[in-house]
């Protein structure tokens, strides 16, 4: 059986590394894994998602809408923009940091209201979390991915000792100390 995680956010809120750590302990538990990097306007603050794919036999990292078993979703209106691709029954973990897209910061448009409230009246299973505030905890606002990543350690049945080894071969040995302290608040949840 495969299972399908969605990861979306906006650049630069460190999307590509939980994908890096999500996909090395998926390794590490032995299952084949792929892995679809999809930028949007990155650079500019714009829509990023990351595809995993994970189970016995994967052939396509592609997910596509109604198929996510899980959405980890950095930024509000990012969980509300890929709503469409969980699949009935599936479930959401949502940061509930709000980043204004350019519409919103040129005038455009208003940052929509109650965007949880309105995904969980839709009978979706939401885990809201304030992972920024975790983060700072922490010791780094910039540490939110990684704090949001021990959200998702704690839904599965994966063990602790391999996302601990995940987390060393995904973070750089001067920052694997606040990552970890991230990763286990996150996990705390």
């Amino acid at each position: 059986m495969t299972r399908n995680i969605m990861i979306v956010g906006v650049g630069g809120q460190g999307t590509l590394l939980a994908s890096k750590l999500l996909g090395n302990v998926l390794l590490l538990k032995g299952y084949d894994v792929k892995v679809s990097e999809v930028h949007g306007m990155s650079q500019r603050g714009g829509s990023v998602v990351t595809y995993v794919k994970y189970g016995d036999e994967v052939f396509s990292p592609v997910i596509n809408e109604g198929e996510a078993d899980l959405i980890l979703a950095f930024e509000q209106l990012e969980a509300a923009r890929w709503l469409p691709y969980l699949k009935k029954g599936g479930s959401m973990i949502v940061n509930g940091q709000k980043i204004n897209p350019m519409p919103v910061i040129t005038g455009a448009a208003k940052y929509p209201q109650d965007i949880l409230d309105k995904i969980k009246a839709l009978g979706v299973d939401v885990t809201a979390i304030d992972a920024l505030t975790l983060a700072q905890e922490a010791g780094n606002a910039k540490a939110v991915n990684v704090v949001l990543m021990g959200v998702v350690a704690k839904k599965t049945d994966i063990d602790l000792n391999l996302w601990n080894t995940a987390l060393e071969k995904s973070v750089p040995p001067k920052f694997l100390e606040l990552n970890k302290k991230a990763f286990n608040l996150g996990y705390s949840i």
